[in-house]
């Protein structure tokens, strides 16, 4: 029997539903790419701009780093289990 006529090629059609559906692995990468990258900012905002900032800014960027290393060290449990 032939197979039906297709409007878009195979290989266009393959390569967008690798894009649009990636593995899960590939989500997690990003997710922390993330992560480490809001570690790095608040890192660098703490080390270089502290003497610019008043108390509650402070309170907010270390909050924030805390946070961070928490859904850090929650992904990183996740994974080795």
């Amino acid at each position: 029997m032939r197979e039906p006529m297709s409007f878009l090629p195979y290989g266009f059609t393959s390569t967008t539903m690798d894009i649009l559906n990636p593995k899960k692995s590939v989500i997690v990468d990003m997710i922390m790419v993330q992560i480490l990258s809001l570690i790095i900012t608040f890192s660098i905002l703490l080390i270089f701009a502290n003497q610019q900032l008043n108390a509650s800014d402070l309170s907010y960027i270390m909050g924030g780093l805390f946070g961070a290393l928490m859904f850090l060290t929650a992904v990183y449990s996740r994974l080795s289990h």
